[in-house]
Parts: structure tokens; sequence; C-alpha cells
């Protein structure tokens, strides 16, 4: 329980008062749309950026870790996929959009606050890892997949110029790669460009969660219960399950363990309803997934929790 207090609540509670807020009329939407603007194009970027700028890439990135998580994802894509047009005869579009929500765990907006919460900043390595290949992965599958499914017959130039188009306008995957160009040539930051990033990172994560309440007050929760349901269960309970079981069977111990299995139990991220959207396909699907696994999540990350308590 104390766990659950310490931990969980207070991040549910930013994305709490940036629900009630639009809801009761004390924050406009077209406010919420600026700010998510703000954190997803510009704060939480310089996060990134500068988090990637400054990592030590030979101690973060653990193959154990990388394989076991991203294996996990993939796996979940094609569980989405196979079990949306199986149990739901949805067309192959539509299949692709929810297999994306089972694949796009929200590692930033949630999967940061709550391990820096429950470990500290300095546990947050092995998060920095994933989240570092996080945008391209799963936007590079999610998109050749949906590419592949939408031009079949078509040629293969064209999906390529597709797929290049949407990774190359990400501001996430723009920041990641500048990121690690500054890492790698050995430059550093200047000090003055250092502070004024960090200033910039440090409204990142409240100013997300409280504009991510904002965004699911707009996307409740409207039929389709059953595929929803599936989504929910592949994100919150099948993911993390796979990662535990591939990270143990890899070797993957302490803080790295911990940061996979906390990120992979995450809820879809709003990225799954902006691929649909982008696309157009399943977005009431994607929306209210989005809601009601984030809303979920606050019990079952609190049993993740738990289990890891005991490793």
């Amino acid at each position: 329980m104390q766990t659950l207090l310490d931990v969980i609540l207070p991040v549910f509670l930013v994305i709490g008062f940036g629900y009630v807020a639009v809801w009761r009329k004390l924050f406009p939407e077209t406010g919420i749309d600026g700010v998510m603007r703000f954190t997803q194009n510009f704060a939480i970027p310089c996060l990134l950026f500068q988090a990637i700028a400054k990592i030590d890439l030979e101690a973060s990135f653990d193959p154990g870790l990388l394989g076991s998580f991203y294996a996990g994802a993939a796996i979940c894509f094609l569980l989405g996929i196979f079990g949306a047009r199986v149990f739901f005869r949805r067309e192959w579009e539509d299949c692709v959009a929810i297999g994306f929500c089972c694949l796009f765990s929200n590692s930033v907006l949630l999967g940061l606050p709550i391990t820096e919460r429950a470990y500290g900043a300095d546990a947050m390595t092995g998060n920095f890892a994933i989240v570092a290949l996080h945008s391209p992965f799963c936007y590079g599958l999610g998109i050749t997949a949906m590419e592949i499914t939408r031009n079949r017959g078509q040629s293969p130039l064209v999906m390529i110029r597709s797929v290049a188009r949407a990774m190359f306008r990400n501001a996430l995957v723009l920041a990641i790669g500048a990121g690690f160009i500054v890492n790698l040539s050995g430059a550093g930051l200047p000090g003055v460009v250092d502070d004024a990033l960090t200033l910039i990172a440090r409204a990142a994560l409240p100013a997300a969660l409280f504009a991510l309440g904002g965004v699911l007050f707009q996307y409740r929760p409207e039929g389709d219960l059953r595929a929803i349901a599936m989504v929910c269960a592949i994100t919150l309970i099948v993911h993390p399950a796979l990662m535990w079981t591939f990270g143990k069977a890899s070797g993957v111990e302490g803080e790295f363990f911990r940061s996979g299995v906390l990120t992979a139990a995450m809820a879809p991220g709003f990225n799954a309803y902006i691929f649909a959207n982008m696309y157009g396909r399943a977005k009431r699907v994607a929306a209210s997934s989005v809601l009601i696994a984030t809303g979920s999540s606050i019990l079952t990350v609190w049993l993740w929790l738990e289990l890891l308590a005991g490793t």
C-alpha cells in the first residue's frame, strides 16, 4: 500500500488534475493541445536529447535488456494484429492500428516518472536506453506494417518513402538522433546550453502528465469494449510478463531488469492514438484504450512493483 501512495498516486494525481481541469472547464481544450504540443515537440525532445547526449552508451545499452523488451513488444504487436483479425473480424488496416496500441507503451510520460518515484533519478539509465530506441523501433515497425498493408501490390519504393517521411518528421526521433551524434562525437554540450536544456527538461514530465489528463478527457470510451479489453490485457499483463521471462533468461539484473519490466507494464502511450489518427483507422479503440489502460495501470503497476520488490 505504501508503494501505491508514495510512487503511483502522485503521478496519477497530476494526470487527474489535468482531467478535472478540462472537465470542469477550468482549462480550455485548446490550451491542453498547446501544452501537449510543447511537451511532445520541445520539452520531451530536450529531455531525451540531453539524456542521450550524456549517457554512457557502453554501460547503458544492455543487449539483454533491449532484446527482452523489444522481443516482447514485437510479440504483443503481432498478438494485437491477429487478435483483432481472428476475434473481432476487423479490416487489416484496423488490425495494424490496434496492434500498434499493444506495441507502444507509455515509456516517457508514465515510465520515466514512475521509475523515478520508485527507485530515484539515478535508476533510470535502463529507461533512457529503452526510450532511445522506442520511437524509431515502434514507428518503424508500425508504419512499415501499415504501409505494406495499404500498398499491397504497389512499388516497394512507395512504401520506403512513406516510412522515411513519417520517421523523420517525428520530433522525438530527431532529438534522439541528435543526442547520439553529440554523444558519439565526444564534443559535449556547452555549459550554457546544458543549463538551458535542463530548465526546459524540468517542465517536461509534469506538464506532459497534466496535458495527458486533459487529452484523456477529450477521448472518453465509446464501444468496442472487447477490443479495448484485449489491448489492456496485452499491454498491462502480457508485455511485462514477457519482459520478465526473457529478461531472466537473458541474465538481465538489477536496475535494468526493473526498468524493463516497469516500462513494459505501462499503458499505451498517446502515440497509439496519434498513429491511429494518422491513418484514420481504429481511432475509437486507440483513444479508449489509452484512457482505460491508463486508469487500470494504477493497480497493475502496483502489482508489478510489489513483484519487483521480491527480486
